[in-house]
């Protein structure tokens, strides 16, 4: 059974949400404060964390800055009903998904199921693929997830770390929009495109000298991106 940490402090909301969620096959757990969520993260390692921006103690974007750290369990950040800078926050800081509310319980569930999905293909595409890719200065080693630059090693989160990859793996190539949505957040994607734009931007802060004018990934208009060297 799929186990769920719901971080959410608004009683009425999260009951709802539990009652919900169980009644979907997965196995519910509750946290009310951002300091509680890790405490519990540690103890039990849930399959998905359900993450509300606004929490006491501690913001669910510091949450998933402190979980990030050390795992890459699919996160989905919920935010109130047109809040975009934190929706962009989080995705920078490693969410994978985002609903913001209020929401219908179907739509929540689908989402839980995709990124599920996608994070399972990934993990098994994982296994037939080439570990350790090099360009130019820049080499990435799947089974470590580690990138290195002039063998500097730097920080990458997990959706940045896949986009780089496919970016390497067709060097010097154009890679389409839709294929990265489709290859890193998977075909059955519903969210919003700029989550792409969101992520390269953090991408380029990582690799490139002078991340206002990309000399490694360029955007192509239109079309995508490519990484040159």
């Amino acid at each position: 059974m799929t186990h769920i940490l719901v971080v959410e402090d608004e009683e009425s909301f999260v009951e709802a949400l539990r009652v919900g969620l169980k009644r979907e096959g997965f196995f519910v757990e509750i946290a009310k404060d951002g300091v509680e969520a890790l405490q519990r993260f540690e103890r039990q390692k849930p399959d998905l964390v359900l993450l509300d921006v606004m929490l006491p103690k501690m913001s669910g974007i510091d949450v998933c800055r402190k979980i990030r750290l050390t795992s890459t369990v699919p996160i989905i950040m919920v935010t109130a009903k047109g809040e975009e800078i934190d929706t962009v926050v989080g995705l920078e800081v490693g969410a994978d998904d985002y609903v913001a509310k209020p929401f219908r319980l179907r739509e929540l569930v689908a989402r839980i199921r995709a990124v599920l999905r996608r994070t399972e293909q990934t993990n098994v595409g994982k296994k037939v693929e080439t570990q350790v890719l090099r360009v130019a200065d820049i080499t990435l080693d799947r089974e470590r997830h580690e990138v290195t630059i002039a063998g500097n090693v730097i920080e990458v989160p997990r959706k940045e770390f896949e986009i780089l990859a496919l970016l390497m793996q067709n060097f010097e190539n154009v890679v389409s929009r839709r294929r990265f949505i489709s290859e890193v957040w998977g075909s059955d994607y519903v969210g919003d495109t700029k989550t792409l734009d969101v992520h390269i931007k953090r991408l380029r802060a990582r690799v490139e000298a002078e991340p206002l004018f990309a000399q490694r990934i360029v955007t192509v208009r239109g079309v995508g991106y490519k990484l040159v060297s």
